[in-house]
């Protein structure tokens, strides 16, 4: 839907829900969003403003994994009194009446992601507490009990198929050459499966896009719950040392991060124990990586989702197979 058509769907709906029929819709935006669709929107009531991010899912698409926003919703309320940041659930709900599908609504913050050019300006003495934060949060919501917080999204996945589960994206690459070391990694990671994994709430795709701050470098919201789920905790840092593993990338990083060993330790000092063989995690991350470079490389040269940003990340296809080897070799 286009913005003209979401601001006349957003006048009824806050007329209804603030309960006041003078109410004034204004700074209707679209909102960077991966399996869904966000927009920000501010709502003024009785001489009162408040800004608001509208969640909602693709159009088109079976309302089920990535593309249920009511499940999204679900781990944001559930979680909201801990000590994970995370926005607040203002409204949700599944009458498509308001906006042709599911929904859900959150308070919006004032800030940004380190991915983007503040956290680029970062230097690293201001990074490390910026990012010590993030580590913090994710121990916090590793340390939660899925069966209190969200005892009807269980029982944990396994990891066998976390593994094998990106054999068909490996086989659709748009340069086998770049994750020729694919068939290694993989039978590595298959021979040191973890046999007791830790099990709780993982984010799925907890990276530095994903961790929301204030200009002054405050944590508000871990955002993006599009792959949540209840299974191996570790696999979220195993994706977000991934990001800060300078090794695993052929031009290096863009931000100025502590080392891994330093998130790590950040983590494991909140987490309180050890929390179990970190380094195949991290091994899993940079296979799931190269793959999924690999197949947006090909989803761009055959003109199925154009984006020239891949012709360059797959580069690092390679970078990041190696890595996953040194990793499992205990490098």
């Amino acid at each position: 839907m286009d913005l003209a058509e979401l601001s006349e769907r957003l006048m009824p709906f806050c007329h209804e829900h603030l309960g006041d029929p003078d109410v004034v819709v204004s700074d209707v935006e679209t909102m960077a969003g991966h399996a869904g669709f966000s927009f920000g929107f501010t709502a003024t009531s009785k001489g009162e403003s408040k800004s608001y991010v509208l969640r909602v899912p693709p159009p088109n698409v079976r309302r089920v994994g990535t593309a249920d926003v009511i499940r999204q919703a679900r781990v944001v309320d559930a979680i909201r009194d801990t000590d994970v940041p995370v926005a607040s659930v203002i409204w949700s709900g599944e009458d498509e009446r308001w906006f042709g599908s599911p929904y859900f609504i959150v308070n919006k913050f004032e800030g940004d992601v380190l991915r983007n050019e503040w956290g680029q300006s970062l230097s690293y003495e201001q990074m490390r507490p910026v990012a010590a934060q993030a580590m913090r949060a994710l121990a916090s919501l590793h340390l939660l009990d899925w069966r209190e917080y969200v005892p009807d999204d269980g029982p944990p996945l396994e990891l066998e198929p976390d593994v094998t589960r990106w054999d068909r994206f490996y086989e659709r690459s748009g340069d086998m050459d770049l994750v020729a070391l694919g068939p290694a990694v993989r039978e590595k990671l298959l021979e040191r499966l973890p046999q007791t994994p830790r099990a709780g709430i993982f984010h799925g795709d907890f990276q530095w896009s994903n961790v929301l701050y204030s200009f002054d470098g405050t944590l508000q919201a871990v955002i993006d719950w599009e792959l949540w789920g209840v299974g191996a905790t570790l696999n979220d840092i195993g994706w977000v040392i991934t990001f800060a593993d300078a090794a695993a990338w052929k031009h290096g990083l863009r931000l100025k991060l502590p080392s891994p060993d330093d998130l790590i330790a950040e983590y494991v000092d909140t987490y309180g124990s050890d929390p179990g063989d970190i380094a195949w995690y991290r091994a899993l991350g940079a296979y799931k990586f190269a793959i999924i470079s690999g197949f947006n490389l090909y989803l761009h040269r055959t003109g199925k989702r154009p984006d020239e940003s891949w012709e360059d990340t797959a580069l690092s296809a390679p970078f990041l197979m190696r890595r996953a080897l040194e990793l499992l070799d205990g490098g």
